[in-house]
């Protein structure tokens, strides 16, 4: 077994495989649906401030595409001084640019993990439990005793797809106008890949594996657009109103 191996089962997989089969032994019932549910959430806020962060920063850098387009064309052949003005810029209204890459370098390998106990983690096997965790008597692979996340299902596919549209949509209110130029048109083509392509892949993808891994994605998704959408109602809010200070949304 390699370090990196190591790393990822003992640091990410395991506890992460150790508190699902926790929750389902806690929960009457022994509902593994509601424990997948339970999790799904309590990763998210852990990630929680990685991801606002990084969603706040996105939609300030939105904001201030103006101001850098202006920035660009004044100073289209002095690369240099294009570069400082922007970063003046950034630094001015609080803004990182990398800030997306290092919340997706922080939230990614969690996130693959969880998707991986998830798929293999419904027979709770293979894996070596902490010795203060106990494993379930039983477990209810019926979401609520309805759904049985143990098979592929429709309608938790189609819930998959449904909530990533809704996510998808957030992030592209209106889709980007095409242009003459390859960045525009490359822009309007990945804008209408992820709306519309992508949860059309979701479903089929869902679809082929236990329904527990569409439910983890609906659950994830839900979280993130209720996240996306309070954050983005609050910028329109002090965006719409006139406010100079485009720092005030945190």
């Amino acid at each position: 077994m390699s370090l990196l191996t190591f790393i990822y089962n003992e640091i990410l997989y395991r506890p992460l495989f150790n508190a699902l089969v926790w929750l389902t032994a806690f929960i009457p019932g022994h509902d593994i649906g509601f424990a997948i549910i339970l999790l799904t959430i309590a990763v998210r806020l852990i990630l929680f401030p990685f991801t606002h962060r990084a969603l706040v920063t996105q939609i300030k850098m939105k904001e201030l595409e103006p101001e850098i387009e202006r920035i660009k064309k004044e100073t289209k052949d002095r690369a240099d001084e294009q570069g400082k003005r922007t970063m003046a810029l950034y630094r001015e209204h609080g803004v990182s640019p990398f800030m997306g890459c290092l919340t997706l370098l922080v939230q990614l390998p969690i996130l693959i993990a969880l998707y991986r106990v998830f798929w293999k983690g419904l027979a709770l096997e293979g894996t070596a439990l902490y010795f203060f965790v106990a494993r379930p008597e039983f477990i209810q692979t019926h979401l609520f005793g309805l759904l049985n996340l143990s098979d592929a299902s429709i309608p938790m596919s189609l819930a998959a797809s449904i909530s990533q549209y809704y996510q998808m949509r957030l992030a592209f209110p209106a889709l980007p106008k095409g242009g003459s130029g390859f960045k525009e048109e490359m822009s309007r083509a990945m804008a209408i890949q992820s709306l519309y392509i992508f949860p059309v892949m979701i479903f089929f993808i869902s679809f082929r594996f236990p329904a527990a891994l569409a439910l983890y994605w609906t659950v994830n998704n839900l979280f993130a657009t209720v996240h996306e959408g309070f954050v983005r109602n609050k910028a329109r809010r002090i965006y719409d109103g006139g406010r100079e200070n485009k720092t005030v949304i945190k």
